[in-house]
């Protein structure tokens, strides 16, 4: 056989090998929080970060969060291979072998933390870092299989992007840093308990105590709407300290107006499933379009 033909023949393997690790890392959950750290990074210097920081930030975060995605796949893969979502995962699927994964895992998140320091500076690599750990060892190991709030404390793991994106062009982490974190964070249950309305079947073979599969669909739709009015206050207090301004107080209401009102539907409505879809599709849109709100607010600050 011709080099050519043998390289053909290689290819598809080569990219499903390829696909599998990338699989592994998660990436349209990747994506989202970097596109939150650009916008971080964006807010704190109010116009365009250094190219250099900015690529070095983003590169350290997308290897950090999929650090963590990969080993939480390493650690749930036998939830994994229960529930109809997850098992076409790479692990449950046998696409790649659970050492490797884990190996694999722990290569990202020690690269992630030296390329961070290397390129951007330590503090940033130690939050990156701090939310592996918390992610690994607080929500998968010791929340997820134990407690219904997995999700709530759980959710400040996906929050410390913003804190790297402050830090790496700050070196410092501020008041208004903490509050964007607590977007994520109050943004975080109703996301993801409107998905556990969905597949609430799959978490009750898994045997995970989420939401649902406890308090029932009733509560979990009663604390939707209670985290969705957080989320607007959350907003309302960045507006209120001087942090943002009209663009973004009158964006963030519109914004979580909406949310509030499809909790709403959802507590009433007997069509829970229908809503629950809707906030789970509109709760991604919000977080991406509160942060380039609050971008725009920032540069034309008025």
């Amino acid at each position: 056989m011709s080099q050519s033909n043998t390289t053909l023949a290689a290819q598809p393997a080569w990219r499903a090998t390829l696909s599998a690790y990338i699989n592994l890392v998660k990436p349209h959950v990747t994506v989202l929080l970097l596109g939150v750290t650009a916008a971080t990074m964006a807010i704190a210097v109010r116009g365009l970060p250094p190219l250099g920081i900015t690529l070095g930030t983003l590169l350290g975060g997308f290897m950090s969060a999929g650090s963590a995605n990969c080993i939480n796949c390493y650690i749930d893969r036998d939830i994994d291979q229960v529930m109809g979502r997850t098992q076409r995962r790479s692990l449950p699927a046998g696409r790649v072998q659970p050492q490797q994964a884990l190996i694999f895992g722990i290569i990202l998140g020690v690269g992630s933390f030296f390329l961070l320091w290397g390129l951007v500076n330590l503090l940033s690599a130690v939050l990156a870092t701090s939310a592996i750990l918390f992610y690994v060892f607080i929500y998968t190991l010791g929340l997820k299989r134990t407690t219904a709030q997995n999700i709530v404390i759980g959710g400040a793991a996906g929050a410390v992007p913003v804190l790297v994106g402050w830090a790496a062009v700050t070196n410092s982490v501020s008041l208004s840093a903490i509050w964007l974190f607590a977007i994520i964070f109050y943004w975080t249950p109703p996301h993801f308990w409107a998905l556990s309305l969905l597949i609430q079947k799959d978490y009750e073979k898994a045997k995970v105590p989420m939401l649902p599969v406890l308090m029932g669909e009733t509560e979990t739709r009663k604390q939707i709407l209670l985290y969705s009015l957080l989320l607007v206050a959350v907003t309302t207090i960045l507006f209120l300290m001087g942090a943002m301004g009209y663009i973004f107080l009158f964006s963030s209401l519109i914004l979580g107006g909406i949310l509030v009102y499809m909790a709403v539907r959802l507590l009433n409505d007997d069509a829970s499933r229908k809503w629950a879809r809707t906030i789970f599709w509109y709760s991604n849109c919000y977080l991406a379009l509160i942060f380039a709100v609050a971008v725009i607010d920032r540069v034309i600050h008025f």
